[in-house]
């Protein structure tokens, strides 16, 4: 099942607050960016942002899962309403993803 266009804007207006968040459109779904680093993903309409060390030391209890069969897991946002720990989950991961070498 795709997700909807509609739900895809929804999560990058919540997310905003982290910075610039745009969405691609990748295999049916959305990969997400913000501030052109990629961070997530929005699969099935649900919100999923990669995992690092930083992130997992910041919310530990974050429920993690696939966004697709065959993929890593990756942090599984429920909470889109309620964006406070989406932005700060983003931010986190973001600057962590950026200390990272970049693949060729």
């Amino acid at each position: 099942m795709a997700s909807h266009p509609d739900f895809v804007e929804y999560v990058s207006e919540q997310l905003n607050g982290a910075g610039h968040i745009r969405a691609r459109k990748m295999f049916g779904e959305y990969g997400l960016y913000c501030d052109d680093i990629f961070f997530g993903v929005i699969c099935d309409d649900q919100l999923f942002i990669k995992i690092t060390p930083q992130g997992e030391a910041a919310f530990p209890h974050l429920p993690k899962a696939p966004p697709y069969e065959g993929a890593r897991d990756s942090f599984l946002v429920e909470e889109v309403d309620d964006p406070a720990a989406a932005v700060q989950l983003t931010r986190i991961t973001c600057q962590a993803l950026t200390g990272q070498k970049r693949r060729k």
